[in-house]
Parts: structure tokens; sequence; C-alpha cells
């Protein structure tokens, strides 16, 4: 029993898929950035963006304290 608990501290939290996640969140962050900087600007994509941004860097912020094992 205490080997099975030794090997389950061992894993690691990082999958994949959070590359991916980092990935989106910094081309989000890019396409609203340059959204917010064009001479005509649609109301709808910055708002749009806006919520993506703010739902990926939550996903990301949590996604970074499951690493640190602050969850």
């Amino acid at each position: 029993m205490f080997l099975a608990e030794e090997a389950a501290k061992a894993t690691s939290n990082f999958s994949g898929f959070d590359i991916f996640v980092i990935l989106f969140t910094v081309v989000i962050a890019i396409g609203l950035f340059r959204l917010l900087g064009a001479k005509k600007k649609n109301p709808f994509a910055i708002g749009f963006g806006l919520v993506s941004l703010a739902v990926f860097v939550t996903l990301s912020a949590v996604m970074v304290m499951g690493w640190m094992g602050k969850l």
C-alpha cells in the first residue's frame, strides 16, 4: 500500500492537451489585440474574443495551479 501511494505522488499532472490550451490562449489574445487595433471595429467579434479569452485564461490558470499541486 505504501508503494502505491508513492507511485501516485510521482505521476505528473501534465498532459499533452495542456500545450494546446496555452497555444489557443495566445492565439486568442493576439486576435483580440488585432481586433482592438483595427480601423473598422467589429463589436460582436471583440465581445466574443473577450469572453473566449476570459475562459481560456481561467482554464490556463486552473491548469497551472494543478501543475503546482495547489488544487
